[in-house]
């Protein structure tokens, strides 16, 4: 056996160690500035948070300063009292809030997840136009859409209606429910797809039992933020229910809703149709607030089952 044994030239090896030591100099220059601007980053982006909570931190505490002092038993479970009358309550608003924004979510979800199936597996024309459609239809001003519901349902008819109320919410729901829906369903991996289809599974059960079930906690969280928004929508009712000052079931019916209880008491001179509206204020932020808060917390638990 032979052995090779290679010979380092002392040249370049006194070559290195001065560029090894220039680099460790160079470091050790420079720690301080970058110590100082990592720090500044951090600041940087400290205030960065800050501002963006300050408006919902200020928005949440002087709601509840102001409509805390309006909530009790009777507040939440009875009617409104003629104006100029202390005391009633809202309980016909928030009936009349649940009542169309559930037959909102009704019309919405169902087609948009229809048509965001549609756009996950077609591509053309048509997709991209619906796709363009959606996101314009995102921008649309909500009191354009009252506007072209009253237009479309009640001028005709000459009757206002919860249902038509229904109707405008749930336009403004559409574009956000399909656009979510369409994102959680490219979330569930293509091989997924192509494995059932393999195995001779008719397409709408592989969409039922792999596509729908794989994307679940995205579904739920676009619409659930969906329905978040259509909760809080006031200009298209403003336009559609009329209002009421009774406890009313009938979607078919002029009715009441927490949004424009807000603006019709809002804008009272009286003191307690005042209290009436920041106390309709905070019961609605909370509803808004549970809304989303479930929705983080559904995703993240069908999240951790998927897994």
């Amino acid at each position: 056996m032979s052995s090779t044994v290679y010979a380092i030239d002392p040249d370049a090896a006194g070559a290195i160690g001065a560029r090894r030591d220039l680099v460790r100099e160079s470091a050790r220059r420079s720690l301080v500035r970058r110590r100082l601007l990592g720090r500044a980053a951090i600041v940087l982006c400290v205030v960065a948070v800050a501002v963006s909570l300050a408006p919902l931190v200020a928005l949440v505490a002087y709601t509840t300063s102001r409509g805390i002092h309006a909530l009790s038993w009777t507040f939440l479970t009875h009617i409104p009292t003629p104006p100029g009358i202390p005391g009633g309550g809202v309980s016909n608003a928030i009936v009349g809030t649940v009542i169309i924004v559930g037959v909102a979510v009704a019309m919405a979800v169902p087609v948009g997840i229809m048509a965001a199936l549609f756009l996950v597996e077609r591509t053309g024309r048509i997709a991209s136009a619906l796709r363009f459609a959606a996101d314009v239809l995102t921008g649309v001003p909500s009191i354009a859409v009252g506007a072209f519901a009253v237009a479309v349902f009640v001028d005709p008819f000459d009757h206002y209606s919860g249902l038509v109320g229904s109707f405008a919410l749930a336009t403004l729901m559409l574009p956000i429910v399909i656009r979510a829906n369409e994102a959680a369903m490219r979330s569930v991996p293509r091989d997924l797809w192509e494995a059932g289809l393999a195995l001779g599974v008719r397409r709408s059960r592989v969409v039922r039992s792999v596509v729908l079930r794989g994307a679940l906690p995205g579904l739920v969280t676009g619409n659930l933020l969906a329905v978040s928004r259509a909760v809080g929508e006031t200009a298209p009712l403003l336009f559609t229910i009329f209002g009421s000052g009774f406890l009313v079931a009938n979607p078919t019916q002029p009715m009441q809703a927490l949004p424009l209880t807000i603006f019709t008491d809002g804008t009272s001179a009286q003191p307690s149709s005042q209290l009436i509206a920041w106390g309709s204020a905070f019961v609605l932020l909370v509803l808004v607030l549970v809304l989303s808060v479930v929705a983080r917390v559904v995703s993240a638990r069908l999240n951790r089952q998927a897994r």
